[in-house]
């Protein structure tokens, strides 16, 4: 075959194509292979526009998402915005990567343009976890952020992001603690999807609050704190160490549990706490 044969080819076909879908289009309107053929065009067309959506709306959702982030972050850290703007507020916390095996600052990466989230399904930049089921999560990012809050060069405020499986969804929050890296100062989940009304009291101001003053690790750096079915007795030698059940969430609950002591311990964050706990006694 010469070569402005094989050229002419597309034509053709293209042409053979365009002729076929003319004698669709002029076949009367109960004719069932029309219908079929507007359905097809119409679905296709539907397809590009949502497409074409997705992609152009992209960069204003990473934005919003971004911004969303900073928002908690400072409601956690605990920093009055009323004269500042949100990332004048921002500005004021130190953002850093941990290396979670060492428990060190990594110092060649910027903390700002890296997604833990993205670093999770990647198989370089992430680990395998023992023990899989707890906090139901397979991989976990070898960095991950911190955010730190100082005055007068002091230490104040410790934000660790935190996620694991609730009932129905992957819970994304954030812990803020004290400089001795065991008690809660705050706690925020800011995106998840349980049950209304049930779990997703996970994200209810009541129940938050009384997280504040829980002790999250013992001396010995082991997580101890627990969501418990029922109510804390304030009286009970342990109460510190205990935060009330989610009524009628008992899964939800027990998800909080299991990715606490996931991220206080050796696999999450316990080294560099661990760190911090030396350099704040001594």
């Amino acid at each position: 075959m010469s070569a402005d044969s094989h050229s002419q080819a597309p034509s053709v076909r293209a042409g053979a194509l365009l002729a076929s879908a003319k004698a669709v289009f002029r076949l009367p309107n109960d004719d069932p292979r029309k219908t079929i053929a507007v359905a097809l065009v119409l679905c296709l067309a539907c397809s590009v526009v949502v497409s074409a959506t997705a992609v152009s709306l992209r960069p204003l959702q990473e934005r919003n998402a971004a911004r969303a982030l900073k928002s908690e972050v400072i409601k956690v850290a605990g920093i009055e915005t009323a004269d500042m703007s949100l990332d004048q507020a921002f500005e004021q916390i130190e953002r850093r990567l941990v290396d979670l095996e060492t428990g060190e600052f990594v110092e060649d990466a910027d903390p700002l343009s890296y997604s833990y989230r993205d670093a999770a399904k990647d198989p370089a930049a992430s680990s395998a976890i023992e023990e899989a089921e707890r906090a139901g999560l397979q991989r976990r990012p070898d960095r991950m952020p911190v955010y730190l809050v100082r005055h007068a060069g002091e230490l104040q405020t410790i934000i660790l992001p935190v996620y694991g499986a609730g009932l129905w969804s992957t819970m994304h929050g954030l812990l803020a603690l004290a400089p001795d890296g065991r008690t809660t100062q705050a706690l925020t989940f800011y995106e998840q999807r349980e049950t209304a009304g049930l779990g997703s009291e996970v994200a209810g101001q009541r129940w938050l609050s009384e997280w504040p003053g829980k002790v999250l690790i013992d001396e010995t750096g082991e997580p101890v704190i627990e969501v418990v079915k029922g109510n804390v007795d304030p009286d009970a030698p342990n109460a510190e160490h205990r935060v009330d059940g989610l009524s009628g969430a008992t899964l939800t609950s027990n998800g909080v549990t299991n990715l606490m002591h996931f991220w206080l311990g050796e696999q999450g964050y316990g080294p560099f706490l661990a760190r911090l706990r030396d350099d704040h006694r001594g």
